[in-house]
């Protein structure tokens, strides 16, 4: 589920977004990674529709990298295919220009290509990946970075990378994902950066509530 305007729908992932710049404000933080213990929790959604959260905030400018170059998770979300993706940026094959897709006048996103990345983690840990982030930084000065990342435990991709973000947000899913892993993805997140909070995904509960994405922050 996207939500692209300000309804009902979106009310959790306001309520998301604004404890999230409350809490970078607060602690003078730009760039915010969403990872989560494993695949299938909705990371990549829950990154997508806090972009449109965002976009609704015209003040605040906002970067969103698609940084799990093992899959195309924001691409499938958006229903945007570009042939050239973060990967062929993040290797100086590409400028990030070429690379973007803008959202509103305040969005803009990185996406990944259909074509397969062969070295991933090498590419997140590189020397090249920290330039990149400075000099993309430096040319649009965005307020926020979000980064979607890897699940923790399905490669070494964020072990290398996480120590570039200010901090991260795990994203959980209702029913799925247990206590041990969380407690394995949160201790795994706090060796490297800040841990901002958790976000419980996927959660039945009745639709004029605002629990179903927004849990324990």
């Amino acid at each position: 589920m996207t939500t692209y305007e300000h309804d009902a729908e979106s009310a959790p992932f306001d309520l998301l977004r604004t404890r999230m710049l409350q809490q970078a404000h607060d602690n003078g933080w730009r760039r915010i990674g969403l990872v989560s213990p494993h695949a299938g929790c909705g990371k990549s959604t829950v990154t997508v529709n806090l972009a449109f959260s965002l976009a609704r905030h015209r003040d605040i400018y906002s970067l969103v990298l698609d940084f799990d170059l093992r899959r195309k998770g924001m691409t499938n979300v958006l229903g945007q295919f570009p042939s050239l993706g973060t990967a062929d940026a993040l290797r100086r094959e590409a400028d990030f220009s070429d690379v973007a897709r803008r959202f509103g006048p305040n969005v803009a996103f990185g996406l990944n290509s259909e074509r397969r990345v062969q070295d991933p983690s090498e590419i997140l840990q590189s020397s090249m990946t920290a330039e990149f982030l400075e000099k993309i930084e430096t040319k649009y000065q965005p307020d926020i970075v979000l980064f979607d990342l890897p699940p923790i435990m399905d490669s070494d991709d964020n072990f290398g990378f996480l120590k570039n973000v200010d901090c991260a947000l795990i994203v959980i899913a209702a029913e799925k994902t247990p206590m041990s892993q969380i407690d394995v993805a949160e201790r795994h997140v706090a060796e490297l950066t800040n841990v901002m909070g958790l976000v419980l995904n996927k959660c039945r509960y009745p639709s004029k509530t605002q629990g179903h994405v927004y849990g324990k922050y």
